[in-house]
């Protein structure tokens, strides 16, 4: 399949083993997150931890990648933090499906470009489950939806995606707006799109009224097919973030 971000394919090599499938409830600290992913990253690049697909919420918040501009940040309205990703400013909050991703991309295929537009592709599937078109685009990352009820040529990003590599392990993820606060994104410039044909939407704005549970059984299920098999009997809920093993 080819994404229309020029030619990148989409999807990557299968790895040995399952990955491991992990769903924490309530509302984990970003900072907590952070720790947790680099630890694992680091325990995946030296062979002793599984591969790991992470779902959480955070409490409301905005996040810096690499490509973070000062004046993006229209009004401080939460804390803000430097994620060490790639990408510009972005808000992370309850009522949306943060996933981080673990994947190792020396067994996987080593190109970042791929491994993006794939990202992008599973989110599309998952939404086809709900009857919401999700597409890409090749200048602006992430996944958007055609919104010809607010007039022509407009667009509403359902899904932002911002990745970081390290050892050729990723980190980081999806973001995908369930039924969160849109206000809270007229805090800053969400991925430095100013572009007023471009806005922010959920699938709450778009009309469905979907549960954690089902967007989460929709994400393993394309998950599966995309990226391959997930470890049964590993996709219990986390309630206690710091009992989360690293390895």
């Amino acid at each position: 399949m080819i994404s229309a971000r020029d030619d990148v394919m989409v999807g990557l090599d299968r790895a040995a083993s399952p990955v491991e499938w992990r769903i924490s409830e309530g509302l984990v600290p970003y900072e907590t997150a952070l720790a947790l992913m680099d630890t694992r990253a680091a325990a995946i690049a030296d062979g002793v931890a599984s591969e790991l697909i992470w779902l959480l919420e955070h409490p409301p918040l905005y996040t810096a990648g690499t490509s973070a501009k000062a004046h993006e940040l229209i009004e401080a309205r939460f804390p803000l933090h430097s994620a060490g990703r790639g990408g510009q400013l972005t808000y992370h909050g309850p009522g949306q499906r943060v996933v981080y991703v673990m994947l190792d991309l020396k067994r996987r295929g080593q190109d970042v470009r791929r491994f993006v537009a794939t990202l992008e592709e599973w989110i599309i599937r998952a939404l086809a489950n709900f009857d919401v078109a999700g597409e890409r685009r090749a200048d602006r990352i992430g996944v958007w939806v055609r919104r010809p009820d607010k007039g022509a040529a407009r667009e509403d990003k359902i899904a932002a995606i911002g990745v970081r590599i390290k050892r050729w392990v990723t980190l980081h993820g999806v973001a995908l707006n369930i039924d969160c606060d849109l206000s809270h994104y007229a805090g800053i410039v969400p991925c430095g799109v100013s572009d007023p044909r471009y806005g922010i939407t959920s699938l709450a704005d778009l009309g469905h009224a979907m549960t954690l549970r089902e967007i989460d059984a929709a994400l393993r299920r394309e998950f599966e097919n995309l990226f391959g098999p997930v470890a049964r009997g590993q996709a219990a809920a986390e309630s206690l973030v710091p009992s989360f093993p690293a390895t």
